[in-house]
């Protein structure tokens, strides 16, 4: 008989599928996980140390960069919690803006999560096919903030500024004739929203064709089905929040539970999954993203609707406009103030959450009367499903690693912090 021992391999931190720094010590017998310990810490750049050092209007971009794929998720509940202490609330185009633009973000965290995973388990196309819708919807975050990522477009009181009425276009170059321009110019003939309406009637096909390619595919479903299995009961135990939770059977939404700005006028349904694997995962957010299609659709028939203020007018806590304070000496001074010192945000302590694409993104928030948070800490939903990663592995093969790590759909930003 040959002699089997068990031995002790890495994976990661620089392994392709530990999306991130992760670092795993599994403990294998032959090629079965007998046991997985995540070691974290690889990215730790003191967040919440740093927004406790400086104003509160001068940590908003910090968010961006925790769950560094959705972005102005992150930004939300911040600026809920700022603004729960504060005692204001945005106009309410402000609120439709920012559901329409969390459910942008929703989708733009599930096709990165789609491509990514598939290209761990395999499957190639899809992730290029992920990527063309994605740049769509990053098309738009320049539109109203200048920039892709980092957006920092959330403020307390409102948003930055109304969506553009003239959408950036492509111009002919050494790579794009006048005739290929036009074609891509074709949808951006009008405002920012008429963009994002031409992309909702197209982005439901786009999901199909997702769908053509994994749903039934075979290989995806050896790889998927039965992997990773989390009961109902054993999910809400390890903390689970979002999908990981939702594809476990338990129908539990903060935008339906607990609602915060405008989801309780908005019309769309929970996906929920039966069996508690990879697959059930899979499919929750797949239905996710039409439903943020359809949340989408109605914020945009809303704001066509209805112009108006999208911040609150208190230069106490909102900058004049640019033009008033080049001529105005108390602009100019309200001006300096904000942007040296901030504002003062009453004693206090608040929880604000919202229903992040991973799960429940909450800020924990205390104020002492000053101008800089007394203390700052995130509640990251990637936190308590990475813990489950050792119950999850257990018996499971090597390569099902990898799909695990994927389904759990991690981003180190927030969970390192």
């Amino acid at each position: 008989m040959p002699e089997i021992r068990n031995m002790t391999l890495n994976f990661g931190p620089q392994h392709p599928a530990a999306h991130g720094v992760l670092r795993l010590v599994l403990e294998m017998d032959g090629e079965v996980v007998e046991r997985a310990d995540p070691h974290i810490g690889l990215l730790h750049r003191a967040t919440e140390k740093l927004a406790e050092s400086k104003p509160y209007n001068q940590s908003i971009g910090y968010m961006d960069r925790l769950d560094y794929v959705s972005m102005m998720c992150n930004e939300h509940a911040y600026v809920l919690a700022i603004e729960r202490l504060l005692g204001i609330t945005p106009p309410i185009r402000a609120q439709y803006i920012r559901v329409m633009f969390d459910e942008i973000t929703r989708i733009l965290n599930h096709l990165m999560w789609l491509g990514s995973h598939g290209l761990d388990i395999g499957a190639m196309t899809v992730f290029l096919y992920c990527f063309r819708e994605r740049e769509d919807l990053l098309d738009c975050y320049e539109a109203v903030s200048g920039t892709r990522m980092h957006a920092t477009y959330y403020r307390p009181g409102g948003v930055y500024r109304d969506m553009p009425d003239q959408m950036a276009r492509y111009q002919t170059s050494k790579w794009h004739n006048a005739e290929e321009v036009a074609e891509l110019n074709s949808n951006r003939q009008g405002s920012l929203l008429d963009f994002i309406q031409s992309f909702t009637d197209r982005f439901p096909q786009c999901v199909d064709e997702y769908e053509t390619l994994l749903t039934d595919n075979r290989i995806w479903k050896q790889r998927t089905v039965g992997i990773g299995v989390v009961s109902p009961e054993r999910a809400l135990q390890l903390g689970f929040t979002g999908p990981m939770l939702r594809g476990s059977g338990v129908e539990w939404d903060l935008r339906k539970k607990q609602p915060y700005e405008v989801y309780e006028h908005m019309d769309f349904d929970i996906p929920v999954g039966v069996n508690g694997d990879c697959y059930d995962r899979y499919l929750v957010r797949i239905e996710e993203m039409r439903q943020s299609n359809r949340i989408i659709r109605q914020c945009v028939d809303w704001l066509r609707n209805n112009p108006g203020a999208v911040v609150i007018d208190d230069h106490k806590l909102v900058p004049p406009a640019r033009e008033e304070m080049k001529g105005d000496m108390e602009a100019l001074i309200h001006h300096f103030k904000l942007f040296t010192e901030g504002y003062c945000v009453p004693e206090g302590e608040v929880y604000a959450a919202v229903e992040h694409p991973k799960g429940e993104f909450g800020i924990y928030l205390v104020s002492d009367g000053a101008n800089k948070p007394y203390r700052v800490k995130i509640r990251a939903p990637g936190f308590a499903h990475l813990s489950s990663m050792n119950e999850m592995v257990t018996g499971h093969m090597l390569a099902d690693v990898v799909a695990v790590i994927g389904t759990q759909d991690i981003v180190f930003g927030e969970i390192d912090r």
